[in-house]
């Protein structure tokens, strides 16, 4: 971890919360405050000149136009790390952040320890959710038709199951299992066919409620 992913940008227009975040924050030494802005336009300004490895900001409460706004923020700056912390998420909104790839989510309500944690495991490219979040998660799982037959995989692809599912690329498992890239994309396709989910988010639920992977070890 260079220096730079130890610089933390915090995009929030509550006082409170920016004010105990900048506390917590600046009595650890292992992080640098680089700004505190409340807008998009201050935001942007902010991650054209300096190298950031964190941002924390509540969607909700920053002029973001949608959560496309975020999308954008990411695709410019690929290196920046997004923490959600936020007052409320519906089911429509996590869904939409997972799309774009944001996988670090906490609630106001949390304190210094979740808080420090997030911010640990969103530095180390670990995901990392609320409990209700991961509640969330597990009630969007049940609400999902489970295929007909959840063991139906051979031991190989539930093992690839757990890699996709601990966030390793198609790439990774290949150089881990010592297979060739095609293998691995083979197996992904026939995985996704045979569980009938089409992506990542939905086959890690049903490899879940399935008992191949825990909940928690592979959410945070």
């Amino acid at each position: 971890m260079n220096n730079s992913s130890h610089k933390i940008i915090i995009a929030d227009s509550q006082y409170l919360v920016v004010e105990a975040l900048k506390t917590l924050l600046g009595n650890d030494e292992r992080f640098i405050i680089s700004s505190v802005v409340n807008s998009k336009f201050e935001l942007l300004k902010v991650l054209e000149h300096e190298l950031c490895g964190l941002l924390i900001t509540d969607f909700n409460l920053v002029d973001y136009e949608g959560i496309d706004d975020l999308r954008r923020v990411k695709r410019t700056f690929p290196d920046l790390v997004i923490l959600i912390l936020t007052n409320s998420i519906s089911k429509v909104e996590f869904t939409e952040l997972s799309k774009i790839g944001i996988k670090n989510i906490i609630y106001k309500t949390a304190d210094r320890e979740e808080i420090l944690a997030a911010i640990d495991a969103a530095l180390r490219g670990k995901k990392y959710f609320a409990e209700e979040i991961l509640d969330m998660i597990i009630e969007q799982g049940d609400n999902r038709q489970e295929p007909e037959e959840p063991t139906h995989l051979t031991s190989s692809e539930i093992e690839i199951v757990r890699l996709i599912a601990g966030g390793l690329t198609t790439k990774e498992i290949a150089n881990q299992k010592n297979i060739s890239f095609h293998t691995v994309n083979t197996h992904r396709k026939n995985i996704f066919r045979k569980m009938e989910v089409s992506n990542a988010s939905e086959l890690i639920m049903q490899a879940i409620r399935a008992g191949w992977i825990d909940n928690i070890e592979y959410f945070i």
